[in-house]
């Protein structure tokens, strides 16, 4: 059992956390502006460049469902070191990689690299906080990864035309370095009863089937699912809409990305100072409704005005503003019922939103006009996680009057 005294302060949880969990979103917001540059790189396709943006969601997403059970059983910190020590050597692959195969398989191993660090970060929360603390750790670390994704397409636009798109690996390599030091001298094992028992076949079987029978964890976690799904099935549309239908330059995307990210941070500052007053639960139906407007604004600007800035990434950072209000006490409300399974709990998250990346991804791809492809399917997505939670919600067990 872990004690007391080498528990990590919630200072230190949030900003550990936030490291982690962004190392995933930044590997992505940094390799964006470089994808039409390697359609010309590589003498290649836009589906083909397309394919290693999916290789990577599904490299991600598949190792999910591995890291927390692993977590679990082995530990939160050596875990972390391992498959971030992957995410750097995969890193310097796809900066050398010669051929679009290449880099497919690069980008496939960095996301089962980054996959640790969704897993291992709410874990980290869950192993010691829960409630309206839990919910204030949870979006002080969502303040702070908005900071990582709100700069790094300016970054990767900067370096693209600076340098070449080779070295925008390298500034993930950096990124890597860091985070594998900061675990190393700051990360404290939270995990209080770690054994191989958790890697038993039936039992990581039992757990999440536990977990996707159980509506105590679908109804929430659905909406993070398929609302961080959406962030980034965004992320592999936007840049051929910006660049190509409305004419940006990699520099100048990465510039207009700070209306997404910048409506991000705005809002997990105003759900931080609101959480100060309010129950994280009361934000969700206001966060909801900005949701299905941004939903409707993103379809209906797509499919009907001529591609611009205002109509491409008003309704986006509409969107962004909205799932501030949602995320902390979703993320909180999905964990808290299993404490004997926090791993499992956070991994089947993850794989949740990036298993939605993923088929959204497909989606746009099958679409064939990014255009068309943004009008309908990330709007669709919002739509189906909302329906999709009330109706798991509703089927929630009342607590009885006792049991209050």
């Amino acid at each position: 059992m872990t004690s007391e005294s080498s528990i990590m302060s919630a200072r230190r949880t949030s900003l550990l956390g936030a490291g982690l969990v962004a190392v995933g979103p930044i590997s992505m917001a940094l390799y964006t502006p470089a994808m039409p540059a390697l359609v010309e790189a590589f003498g290649t396709t836009q589906a083909a460049v397309k394919l290693t943006v999916t290789a990577y969601f599904a490299g991600f997403a598949v190792t999910q469902l591995v890291c927390g059970p692993l977590t679990d059983a082995f530990g939160r910190k050596p875990v972390t070191q391992m498959f971030l020590a992957l995410y750097l050597v995969s890193s310097v692959l796809a900066s050398l990689a010669p051929t679009v195969e290449l880099m497919v398989v690069a980008r496939a191993l960095q996301g089962i690299g980054a996959a640790v660090g969704i897993a291992v970060s709410r874990a980290i929360v869950r192993d010691q906080f829960t409630g309206q603390t839990s919910a204030r750790v949870m979006n002080a670390i969502a303040t702070m990864l908005a900071i990582g994704p709100a700069i790094s397409p300016t970054i990767g636009g900067i370096v693209l035309e600076l340098f070449g798109w080779r070295e925008v690996f390298w500034c993930m390599v950096i990124y890597g370095v860091v985070l594998m030091a900061a675990v190393a001298l700051f990360q404290v094992e939270t995990n209080p009863q770690p054994g191989k028992r958790h890697l038993n076949p039936k039992q990581v079987a039992a757990s999440y089937g536990t977990l996707l029978k159980d509506p105590r964890f679908l109804a929430p976690g659905l909406l993070v699912g398929l609302g961080l799904g959406n962030i980034y099935a965004l992320a592999t549309v936007l840049p051929f809409v910006l660049i190509y239908e409305v004419g940006l330059s990699p520099s100048e995307f990465g510039l207009t990305m700070i209306i997404q990210s910048g409506s991000f941070i705005v809002g997990t500052l105003l759900t931080g100072r609101l959480l100060r007053v309010v129950e994280a639960r009361r934000l969700v139906p206001y966060g909801l409704v900005l949701w299905l407007i941004s939903a409707g604004l993103m379809c209906y600007m797509s499919l009907t005005q001529p591609p611009s800035i205002a109509t491409i990434m008003g309704p986006v950072g509409l969107f962004m503003f909205a799932i501030t209000l949602v995320l902390p006490a979703s993320f909180t409300e999905s964990m808290a019922p299993f404490p004997h399974m926090a791993g499992a709990a956070s991994s089947m998250l993850g794989f949740l939103q990036f298993g939605g990346g993923f088929l959204a991804s497909l989606a746009i791809a099958g679409v064939g006009s990014p255009l068309l492809g943004m009008g309908i399917i990330p709007p669709a997505m919002l739509v189906i996680g909302i329906v999709s939670s009330l109706i798991f919600r509703n089927l929630i067990p009342r607590p009885t009057a006792a049991a209050e």
